[in-house]
């Protein structure tokens, strides 16, 4: 079990957001499966992603469970995903099971004038160059601001900021490496400062909403200090106890620029892949996900899972993890559980397998009788 903000994850097992959790259809079948303890829904954006199914596509590879993938976000709209939601926990009112809604919202175009700023909140310098209205953070943090409105509408529907067991939580994705032009604000301190800033404020109003971050894949100490440390930022006292406004991390996210060739996936049609370049994808390069990212993201967890527990910030020695990548089977999952992850949460497996991963991934003794290290 795992608990934060109220919400319990009972197995402490989810998918993560990805195309195998776009429609009412999947995210039906992914609650009421007795093998996870929460449903997160594919990343939506407020008026849906521009899909081209003749380019944003995965692609399996032939000798493990690792995927590589060019998608971008849900071609559904947030309005949708809340009208879904709103029918699956009202058909069942009497479960407690919490469905984390994945969103985000666009940032300026890579070429944009907006302020410099590596990801290293110790620097006190940073070199201003003039910004437009829209290429500042503005339009970002505004349309966010409606997107967690309206999911604070919902939540309102279900008396979710007085439950004892609260049934909706939001996820910010920071990290998608496969928007054209929009580089994962994860990586640069200013993009996601708006972001974070927008959840802030509502956060602020409700304390009881929870909200957690989905991280990209990080090579280097110092960025695991530097999100750290971002995050702390955002510390305040209120009510005679300090407060913090994320609550979860998501880690990783697919690792991107990465490639893969026709041959090294499976295929229906490898001539036509071979005539179209020999790439696995049509974009070239795509997000790694799957067993091949598994030690990358167990590196990721650890690393930040041993910031959490010895910073002096209470808010931030709370911070749950859901450590994803690779978790493909039950020894994956009570690898990541080992690495120091709260929740583990899979989406290549899901993608090949199917919903029966879940009770694949219900079998690790971290789940099934053992005692999380």
């Amino acid at each position: 079990m795992s608990a934060f903000r109220e919400l319990t994850i009972v197995p402490p097992v989810t998918n993560t957001a990805c195309p195998w959790a776009s429609n009412l259809d999947d995210l039906t079948a992914l609650y009421e499966c007795p093998d996870t303890g929460a449903v997160t829904t594919r990343t939506a954006t407020l008026k849906g992603f521009p899909d081209d199914p003749t380019i944003h596509q995965v692609a399996f590879a032939s000798e493990s469970l690792s995927s590589i993938n060019c998608y971008g976000y849900s071609p559904y709209p947030l309005s949708q995903y809340i009208e879904w939601v709103r029918t699956i926990l009202q058909s069942r009112p009497d479960s407690n099971k919490p469905i984390i809604i994945s969103i985000t919202a666009p940032l300026p175009h890579e070429g944009d004038a907006v302020p410099t700023h590596s990801l290293d909140v110790s620097s006190q310098e940073e070199e201003m160059i003039e910004v437009s209205p829209q290429a500042d953070g503005s339009s970002s943090h505004n349309e966010l601001q409606e997107m967690l409105t309206a999911i604070q509408a919902l939540r309102s529907e279900f008396d979710d900021s007085t439950s004892a067991s609260p049934r909706i939580a939001v996820e910010i994705n920071t990290s998608c490496p496969n928007i054209e032009g929009h580089p994962p604000p994860s990586y640069d301190i200013s993009s996601l400062r708006s972001l974070v800033k927008s959840v802030a404020e509502v956060c602020k109003a409700d304390p009881s909403l929870a909200v957690g971050l989905k991280l990209p894949p990080y090579v280097y100490a110092r960025q695991f200090v530097d999100v750290i440390d971002f995050i702390a930022s955002f510390t305040e006292q209120a009510d005679g106890k300090n407060r913090n406004p994320i609550s979860f991390l998501t880690c990783t996210n697919t690792l991107g620029s990465s490639l893969m060739f026709s041959d090294q996936v499976i295929t229906e049609d490898r001539a036509a892949a071979e005539a179209a370049g020999g790439f696995a994808l049509p974009a070239t390069w795509g997000g790694l996900a799957g067993e091949s990212l598994h030690p990358l993201s167990l590196g990721n967890v650890h690393a930040f899972r041993k910031l959490i527990n010895a910073h002096q910030d209470e808010t931030i020695r709370s911070l749950v993890i859901i450590g994803a990548g690779g978790v493909v089977s039950a020894d994956a999952a009570d690898r990541m559980f080992r690495a120091g992850a709260d929740v583990v949460g899979c989406a290549t497996a899901l993608g090949k397998k199917g919903i029966s991963v879940f009770a694949d991934i219900a079998k690790a003794s971290s789940i099934s009788g053992g005692t999380k290290p």
